[in-house]
C-alpha cells in the first residue's frame, strides 16, 4: 500500500509551519500511515472478538443457545419514482445542444436489513438499485462529444454514484447508455458492536458531525449539499468508528476513513481521514471539540448548542490548515450559526430557522475560484458546494394538515445578493405512500453566483437551471 506525504508539524515562533523536507515528509507519511492502519485494524479486530466472546449480560455463563435465541431480523425499504422538468439557460453550455425543457426521471429501490444480536449489536445492510435517465443525461453526453476535454470531470450530471475513493468498491453498473444508466450498490454494510464501556462500528455507514442545518462545516464525511431537499439517507462511507463514554468527561468518538487515490487506486494517507470528537454536556448547553487529519491537512473545530427561551441555537467554527504558498494561505475559517423555533398560529403548527454561514476560502470571484486547485479539489471531493463567502438562509414549514406539510427553503448569498428558492409540499397519502412536489428557482442578476457567472476562459455562463419535480414513494 502506498502512502502520501504527511509532513511534520513544527511549532516555531508561535506559528504552525510545515516541514519542507520532501524526504522527511515522505518517511513520516509512510510510517504514520502504516502505524495508523495497523493499529486501527488490530484494535478493531480485538474489540470485535471481545464483543462477540463476552456476553452483554452480567452473567458470564451465557450459553450459545441463549445468544442465538435473542437474534432477530428487521426488514424494510422503499421504492421511489422521481420525475423532473428543468429549463437550462440559453447562455450556458446547454445552449449549444438546445434548451427546450429537459424531462428527466429515475426509479430507486432500497432494501434494508438489520440482524440484531440482542444487546450486543447488529449487522446492517442497505441494497439499492437505480435506473436514471432523461434529457439532461442525453444532452450532457452530446456536450462531452463536442468538448472531449470535459469528459473526465467537466460534466457530472446523470452519472451514477461511484466508489472510486472508497475502501470497498460496492457499486456495479448493469447497463449504461446515452440516455440512461442502471446500477446497483450496497450503501450500508457494517457491524456495530456495543458493550457497557463503548461502541465499535466497522464498515460502510453514515456518520454526521456538527450542528449545521443547511451548511455543516464540521461534517467532513460526505456532507449533504445545502440545496439537497432529500435527506432521508446519507451516502455511506467505509470507516471504523469507536465511541467511549465517561460520566465525568463526556462522550469521545474516533473515526478512521481510509480512501483510495483516484490516480493510483491505492489507499493513500493524503486521501484518508483520522478524526476525534469530544462531546460535553453542562446543564442545558452542549459542547463539541473536534480534531482531524483530513486529506493531509490538520483540521480543528469547536461547536456548541443550547437554548434561548423556547428557541434552540447552534454554533460551529472550523479552522482548516493549509500549505498554499501560491496564495499565501495558512488556512481558512468556516463558521455556521443558526437558531430554530416552533410555534402555533391559527391552530396550525409552524417551524422555522435562520442560518448564517461564512467560508473565508472563497471570495465571491466565482470565475477565478473555479480555477483554484484548493477550491476545485474540495468541490470534486463533495465537501464544498458554494463559491460565495457569506450566506444568510432560512426555512419555514407549515403543517396545513397532519398529513400535509408545506415548506419553503431560501439559500441566499448575502454578498450578491442571489440565491435559490425551494418550495415544496409533502403529502402522506397513506401510511406507506408519500407524494412530494416542489421546485428549485434561482434569482439574482448576471455575474452573481445563482444568477449566473461567466465560466473562466469561455463565453458561457455557469447557472443552475430552474426546475420542478414530483416524487412518489412507497415504503414497505
Amino acid at each position: 500500500m502506498k502512502s502520501g506525504t504527511a509532513g511534520w508539524l513544527l511549532i516555531m515562533s508561535g506559528k504552525i509551519k510545515y516541514c519542507k523536507s520532501s524526504v522527511l515528509r515522505y518517511l513520516c507519511g509512510r510510517i504514520f500511515c502504516d502505524i495508523i492502519n495497523s493499529l486501527v485494524l488490530i484494535i478493531s479486530l480485538c474489540l470485535g472478538i471481545l464483543f462477540l466472546c463476552i456476553p452483554a449480560s452480567k452473567t458470564w455463563g451465557e450459553s450459545a443457545d441463549s445468544f442465538f435465541s435473542r437474534m432477530k431480523t428487521d426488514l424494510g425499504g422503499h421504492v421511489k419514482a422521481r420525475g423532473s422538468v428543468s429549463w437550462p439557460d440559453d447562455e450556458t453550455l446547454f445552449g449549444v445542444v438546445g434548451t427546450d425543457p429537459y424531462y428527466d426521471g429515475n426509479v430507486e429501490g432500497r432494501v434494508k436489513s438489520k440482524l440484531l444480536f440482542g444487546e450486543r449489536g447488529y449487522v446492517e445492510t442497505h441494497y439499492e438499485m437505480v435506473l436514471s435517465g432523461g434529457d439532461t443525461r442525453r444532452k450532457t453526453k452530446d456536450l462531452e462529444g463536442l468538448f472531449p476535454q470535459f469528459q473526465n470531470g467537466g460534466f457530472k450530471v446523470g452519472r451514477p454514484i461511484n466508489d472510486d475513493r472508497r475502501f470497498m468498491d460496492l457499486t456495479w453498473t448493469i447497463d449504461e447508455q446515452k440516455g440512461h444508466v442502471l446500477y446497483h450498490r450496497l450503501d450500508r454494510l457494517h457491524m456495530m458492536l456495543q458493550s457497557e464501556w463503548g461502541i465499535v462500528d466497522i464498515g460502510r455507514q453514515a456518520v454526521t458531525w456538527g450542528n449545521g442545518l443547511l451548511f455543516n462545516p464540521m461534517d467532513l464525511f460526505n456532507p449533504f449539499s445545502p440545496s439537497d431537499i432529500e435527506r432521508d439517507y446519507k451516502i455511506g462511507d467505509d470507516l471504523v468508528s469507536m465511541q467511549f463514554s465517561s460520566e465525568k468527561v463526556g462522550d469521545f468518538q474516533f473515526l478512521y476513513v481510509p480512501r483510495r487515490s483516484p490516480a493510483t487506486d491505492n489507499v493513500e494517507w493524503d486521501q484518508s481521514s483520522v478524526a476525534g470528537k469530544l462531546h460535553i454536556i453542562r446543564n442545558t448547553t452542549e459542547f463539541d471539540i473536534m480534531f482531524a487529519w483530513h486529506y493531509d491537512n490538520p483540521v480543528i473545530g469547536l461547536g456548541s448548542r443550547g437554548y434561548l427561551g423556547e428557541a434552540a441555537w447552534r454554533l460551529d467554527g472550523v479552522w482548516s490548515f493549509m500549505d498554499d504558498d501560491s496564495n499565501r494561505r495558512d488556512g481558512y475559517l468556516t463558521l455556521v450559526a443558526n437558531v430554530d423555533y416552533s410555534w402555533v398560529w391559527w391552530n396550525n403548527n409552524f417551524y422555522g430557522f435562520l442560518e448564517f454561514y461564512l467560508n473565508t476560502l472563497c471570495g465571491n470571484d466565482y470565475g477565478h475560484e473555479l480555477g483554484e486547485k484548493d477550491i476545485t479539489d474540495r468541490l470534486d471531493r463533495g465537501e464544498l458546494f458554494t463559491l460565495g463567502r457569506t450566506y444568510l438562509s432560512g426555512h419555514i414549514r407549515w403543517e396545513a394538515h397532519p398529513l400535509l406539510n408545506i415548506s419553503m427553503t431560501v439559500i441566499n448569498n448575502a454578498s450578491d445578493p442571489s440565491g435559490m428558492l425551494q418550495p415544496r409540499a409533502v403529502w402522506d397519502v397513506k401510511q406507506n405512500v408519500q407524494v412530494t412536489v416542489g421546485g428549485n428557482i434561482t434569482y439574482g442578476t448576471k455575474e452573481t453566483e445563482y444568477g449566473g457567472f461567466t465560466m473562466p476562459g469561455t463565453n458561457f455562463m455557469q447557472k443552475t437551471p430552474d426546475s420542478v419535480f414530483l416524487w412518489l414513494t412507497y415504503y414497505f
